[in-house]
């Protein structure tokens, strides 16, 4: 089995940003009961392809790995069976590569399949060589782009969220420093609102818990050029650390303004830098767009990951996606972003928001979802920013009062103010 290279696209994006958030939040009890419930939920999303998938537990004693959980389309073993590390030579590479995927040399019924092997948790030394604590395996139909990215990202998400659950009793106990936190992440937060040129702009987030992972802010370059950056992001993690990725990000682009670096350059070098610094929780999705003086509107931007914003079209009356135009930062250590242009006309209206605002949770269980906001909007067209932001997130929270689950909110309004006479 030999590995094959990340191939980082835009269309799968969004639900394996899902899954891992969905990873992050897990309240299990076990590391095992974490892995059967992912691989449940891999197995079950059909954008990811996978037909079926294992979990493996090493028994280091032994230099042995026990299979201790099955779904799907694959060759039956019993739960419970043994495999030494001689008989899968493949857990042996996962040391060096991490995720292997190559195609099956055994066919089904159905012909050839694709298979994969994903070390999580952090790897120990043994005398056969060094291993990973557990393993999943899947299988799909297909080499796909879309398998073996997600492949890669749900490696590093389950080693995460063990950790994650490791570490829930030693961050109850820095609970009492959350109130010092608070205060330095209120200090990250710009005045909602400001303006550039003919350009009325207002932002507003609140927290799901003390401090959270959402960050936007208003960026002005310091060689003199008249140009106004606004940024808006979202950490994938929670609580404290979400608020410390928060507060890096906030400080990285402050200091990337300084070198009047080009877009594209600026948030390469960011990713670089949550990779390197942050080895557990790496996963931040983040929109970046510049807006200019042209008289055209022009409106320069890139987007890590992040929820594609509205861009509503005042002459139309119609609303457009901005789409990511590269992927999550910190996955992958090297990995272009691509930089795309608007015009925003004299009414033209960018809704920047994070997924705590689409995935906000009715009593019912439904969330609240991008037609409504899309028509929220819509509705809202003739208002200020300011207006259009508040009487957005106030019926967010309306809507939202009484769910089970709920996350950091942020939105950020730029509307063209109209021409007068």
């Amino acid at each position: 089995m030999t590995p094959t290279p990340l191939h980082p696209t835009g269309r799968h994006q969004r639900s394996t940003y899902k899954l891992l958030d969905k990873l992050l939040s897990a309240t299990a009890r076990t590391s095992l009961e974490l892995l059967s419930t992912l691989v449940h939920d891999i197995v079950e999303t059909d954008s990811l392809v996978m037909t079926g998938g294992r979990v493996w537990e090493l028994d280091s004693e032994r230099d042995e790995y026990i299979l201790r959980y099955q779904e799907g389309e694959m060759e039956f073993l019993s739960e419970g069976t043994r495999r030494s590390v001689d008989e899968m030579p493949a857990m042996k590479q996962l040391s060096a590569h991490k995720t292997l995927v190559a195609p099956s040399t055994v066919p089904d019924e159905r012909g050839h399949r694709v298979y994969s092997l994903t070390g999580v948790g952090d790897p120990v030394k043994r005398p056969s060589g060094t291993l990973y604590p557990y393993a999943l395996a899947f299988t799909a139909r297909e080499l796909t782009d879309e398998f073996t990215d997600a492949m890669l990202v749900t490696g590093s998400a389950a080693t995460t969220a063990i950790r994650n659950l490791n570490a829930a009793q030693r961050e109850r106990r820095i609970r009492r420093d959350l109130d010092q936190a608070w205060e330095i992440q209120r200090g990250l937060v710009p005045d909602h609102a400001t303006s550039f040129r003919d350009y009325d702009i207002y932002g507003i987030s609140v927290p799901e818990s003390v401090v959270g992972g959402d960050y936007f802010d208003y960026l002005t370059p310091t060689d003199g050029d008249d140009r106004l950056t606004v940024v808006i992001s979202d950490a994938a993690s929670k609580g404290l650390p979400a608020a410390v990725q928060a507060l890096f990000v906030s400080g990285a682009l402050r200091m990337g303004m300084s070198f009047n670096t080009k877009i594209s350059s600026l948030i390469q070098r960011l990713n670089g830098l949550i990779y390197d610094t942050f080895p557990f929780e790496r996963f931040v999705t983040l929109f970046y767009c510049e807006l200019t003086p042209s008289a055209n509107g022009l409106v320069l931007y890139a987007n890590a990951g992040h929820c594609a914003p509205f861009h509503y079209k005042a002459a139309s009356g119609a609303v457009e996606l901005l789409q990511p135009t590269g992927g999550i930062l910190g996955i992958v250590e090297d990995q272009p972003f691509g930089v795309e242009n608007v015009n925003m006309a004299p009414g033209d209206i960018l809704l920047l928001y994070t997924d705590g605002i689409t995935e906000a949770q009715r009593r019912n269980g439904s969330q609240y979802g991008e037609d409504r906001l899309r028509h929220r909007l819509m509705a809202l067209a003739g208002e200020t920013a300011q207006d259009i932001a508040r009487l957005i997130l106030e019926d967010v929270q309306t809507e939202s009062a009484g769910g089970r689950y709920s996350d950091d909110k942020t939105l950020v309004v730029i509307k063209r103010t109209p021409s007068v006479g």
